[in-house]
């Protein structure tokens, strides 16, 4: 499946500079932010089998969940229209059915239909019961759970370590990816190599038991070390300091970061290596999940 025609593999650029000299650090970024310029990053490689197993199962309509800033939703709302399948997005916050954002306007261009709910019913998102009420209320669709963070979108990102691995030669000793649903670091650890999540979001510790217990039937995974104190004040959230971050960044290496979730994992990346975190000759890659629709 071509999936609107992505550019994989995508590139593996090596990145440098006095800090990353003076640590003696080799630092790859994997650029699956080109991997397609509406359906990016990590989005593309969790949708990929999600979709896949839809149309095979011949599901007309796909079901999912997100806030009103979503890359996810922005993504399925786009791939999903391309495939020909009827989405459904269930919006976190009731008070964005009168305060559209740019992503929910883009969602309702690609005809998902919006349904908001209150953020006391959005946390239950993953219950059986409440999943069995959308299924029954909008006539059986296909769901694929918030930041499509599954056992098919874990596969779609193991894909990428296989792609690093013959880019590289070799595998690095780490990957540092931002989390979100831990999705992305789970799908990585899933392939056995070991992950630096950085949270994006304020009391994000709960996330390394989800990303455990998306790994629980995996025999042989990767290890996990979770970082939550790189989140600037929670999701979607920033200051003048990383912003400052996000200029300096595209300017001494041509990459664009946004301040949701890549700039927080590479201000967190730079700030372990200045501080002696890693050994001398440790190489690290750097996973840029796209997302640059949510860039201000």
């Amino acid at each position: 499946m071509d999936l609107l025609g992505p550019s994989i593999p995508t590139s593996l650029q090596e990145i440098s500079n006095e800090i990353l000299r003076a640590a003696k650090i080799r630092l790859y970024v994997k650029r699956d932010d080109l991997i397609h310029p509406v359906v990016s990053g990590n989005k593309w490689r969790k949708l990929k089998y999600n979709l896949l197993e839809a149309r095979a199962t011949n599901q007309k309509a796909i079901l999912t969940f997100g806030g009103a800033k979503s890359n996810h939703l922005y993504a399925t709302s786009a791939a999903g229209k391309a495939m020909g399948f009827e989405t459904i997005g269930i919006i976190r916050g009731e008070e964005y059915e009168f305060k559209e954002t740019d992503t929910l306007k883009f969602c309702k261009e690609q005809n998902m239909q919006l349904h908001f709910v209150s953020r006391e019913e959005y946390k239950s998102r993953n219950s059986i019961a409440y999943l069995y009420g959308l299924v029954q209320k909008f006539n059986y669709p296909f769901i694929i759970p918030e930041g499509g963070t599954s056992s098919s979108g874990m596969k779609g990102v193991s894909e990428m370590v296989e792609e690093v691995g013959q880019q590289l030669g070799s595998q690095p000793d780490f990957y540092a990816v931002a989390a979100g649903t831990g999705g992305t670091a789970a799908g990585i650890m899933s392939a056995g190599s070991d992950v630096l999540a950085f949270s994006a979001l304020k009391g994000g510790e709960f996330l390394e038991e989800d990303i455990h217990d998306l790994l629980i039937h995996q025999k042989e995974k990767g290890r996990l070390t979770l970082f939550t104190e790189y989140h600037f004040g929670g999701y979607a959230k920033w200051n003048s300091e990383l912003m400052d971050f996000i200029n300096r960044f595209n300017s001494d290496f041509d990459i664009q970061l946004e301040q949701v979730y890549t700039a927080k994992m590479f201000y967190g990346l730079f700030d372990l290596i200045q501080k002696g975190y890693f050994l001398k000759n440790t190489t690290i890659v750097a996973v840029h999940t796209g997302g640059l629709q949510g860039l201000i």
